[in-house]
């Protein structure tokens, strides 16, 4: 089954004679954790595989107080795609998002197919005129993207990104994290499409604050 499963996903073993037992049975091993940890259609981490990376970098943050960006990607309407082309050129639509965002990070970055349509990537050592500038750097890398359709006109692509910094001061919830920069992914979409949305950074201490003013900014009991 395991064989099975790694041959479906494209993923060649070398031959067992020529590598000897341990060397073949590492590298069963090998492709069935990469098989488990990235999406089979664009390569790229899965869901679960980028989560430890962010919370890596989380604790990274909170160790060197050097501020990260998370973004979030989404294809603008996606569903059209597919209904109008089919999904064979959705998922050709998917894998060359997925190559110019591959294509357009930093070798300490992550990047990652989070679900459907969406993609995330993890920026560390990030200033905010870093973020802003590489957020769009890959929305007009897709934008000048021409996927050849068979007799039809070539498809163009484009997307909306958010995005949002981690707090200096302590270290971030990766739950609040996701959902700080999906705000900003919201607000791409409803602004428009087609651009993107960074949340400021200062905001990002605000929230830290806001989530543990209780605890720091308490009223004392009489």
């Amino acid at each position: 089954m395991a064989l099975q499963l790694l041959q479906h996903a494209g993923y060649s073993l070398p031959a067992l004679d020529a590598a000897g037992p341990d060397a073949w049975l590492q590298a069963l091993v090998d492709g069935l954790c990469r098989l488990s940890s990235h999406d089979p259609l664009t390569g790229l981490p899965n869901r679960r595989e980028f989560e430890l990376a962010v919370e890596r970098e989380l604790d990274r943050v909170a160790r060197s107080a050097e501020r990260a960006l998370l973004l979030m990607i989404d294809i603008d309407r996606f569903k059209r795609i597919n209904d109008s082309f089919g999904h064979a050129i959705g998922d050709l639509a998917l894998a060359s998002v997925a190559n110019v965002l591959r294509a357009s990070i930093r070798p300490m970055d992550t990047v990652a197919r989070i679900g459907g349509e969406e993609f995330a990537i993890i920026l560390p050592n990030c200033p905010f005129d870093f973020g802003l500038a590489a957020a769009e750097r890959v929305r007009i890398k897709v934008a000048n993207l021409r996927l050849a359709i068979g007799r039809d006109e070539p498809l163009a692509l484009t997307i909306s990104v958010g995005g949002a910094f981690s707090p200096i001061e302590a270290r971030p919830d990766l739950r609040q994290w996701l959902e700080r920069a999906d705000v900003q992914l919201y607000r791409a979409k409803a602004e428009g499409r087609d651009r993107s949305c960074l949340e400021p950074p200062m905001a990002a201490d605000d929230a830290q604050l806001s989530m543990f003013g209780q605890s720091w900014f308490h009223t004392p009991a009489t």
